[in-house]
């Protein structure tokens, strides 16, 4: 890859979106490369008063950006890996993972209150299942309302709403520089992260060579074999965007452990599952965890389809 070849990066054009990308773009210029950011309005963000469950779902936010890959339009695209279907499109890669940022949620109150401190029948917004299944399982009492937006958009529901709280992704916060008066990790034991928060995914045609070998000098191979767990196991429980799923895998040293979980919309069935394999073999403890999940009978309290993509 030559210097006087600009690298045309997709991505969606909300400030998360746009900060991601140029993330991206910065390590990639480090590299030598030229650089140019393309916004892309997606579906996904033309129709935010819509659940995402009721117009297709996560594959929303990159279908037209996967296109113009495929066309030629762009050379690659960052994504939030959560945001992508677990099969990835013939013809396209992906072919960077950067580190992983922190993958836990928070909750973000208007006063100074953890969640086992909020008043009783406390009103909580958010737009993940997974997310609102599990407060539900923490807090039966809770009153969880859908929320769409960015984050930004999110935070000023807080009070616009008059919401207790919100239940958002630390790693959106962190890359925002948003650093809210009253904010709560959740213990990712409890709050299982969803599968890839935190992960940027960098996708690539699979036969331009040049640049899948640049994009992968900036990936980040604890994070990779993480996020082939993730979303091995993604696949093999054939989630939707409206199933209340979650996997989180850690790398240390040459093993990985992970905890994949599946609720009952309402919160009051949660099934877990927790293993370890050596590295290498990441995508089979994905769907080793994912079985163990089916086999407890989780498509029987969750919208499951084993083996489907999700992606139409």
């Amino acid at each position: 890859m030559t210097r006087a070849t600009i690298i045309k990066i997709g991505t969606r054009g909300s400030p998360l979106a746009l900060i991601q990308a140029e993330s991206v773009a910065a390590s990639l210029r480090a590299l030598g490369a030229e650089v140019h950011i393309v916004p892309v309005r997606t579906e996904g963000d033309r129709r935010l008063e819509v659940q995402l469950a009721a117009i297709g779902g996560k594959g929303l936010f990159v279908r037209e950006i996967e296109d113009m890959l495929l066309a030629g339009t762009l050379d690659c695209a960052v994504h939030s890996l959560k945001d992508l279907p677990a099969e990835t499109p013939a013809g396209l890669t992906l072919a960077a993972f950067p580190q992983r940022e922190d993958a836990r949620d928070v909750l973000v109150t208007r006063e100074s209150r953890r969640l086992e401190d909020l008043r009783p029948g406390a009103r909580l917004g958010t737009g993940s299942p997974r997310r609102r299944a599990l407060a539900l399982a923490a807090r039966a009492d809770l009153v969880v309302e859908p929320l769409r937006g960015n984050v930004e958009t999110r935070l000023r529901k807080l009070e616009s709403a008059g919401l207790d709280g919100v239940l958002l992704a630390a790693a959106g916060l962190t890359r925002l520089g948003i650093t809210p008066a009253h904010v709560q990790p959740l213990d990712p034991d409890v709050f299982v992260p969803a599968i890839g928060q935190g992960v940027l995914a960098v996708e690539s045609r699979a036969d331009d060579s040049r640049l899948t070998s640049l994009l992968g000098r900036i990936d980040h191979a604890p994070t990779r074999a993480c996020a082939l767990a993730e979303r091995a196991c993604l696949a093999r429980l054939g989630a939707s965007c409206s199933s209340p799923v979650a996997a989180y895998a850690l790398q240390a040293g040459g093993d990985i452990t992970m905890t994949a979980l599946v609720a009952s919309e309402d919160g009051r069935k949660v099934l877990r599952a927790s293993g370890a394999e050596a590295t290498e073999g990441a995508e089979r403890l994905g769907r080793r965890l994912a079985a163990s999940l089916l086999d407890q009978g989780a498509s029987s309290i969750a919208p499951l389809q084993p083996g489907k993509s999700w992606r139409e």
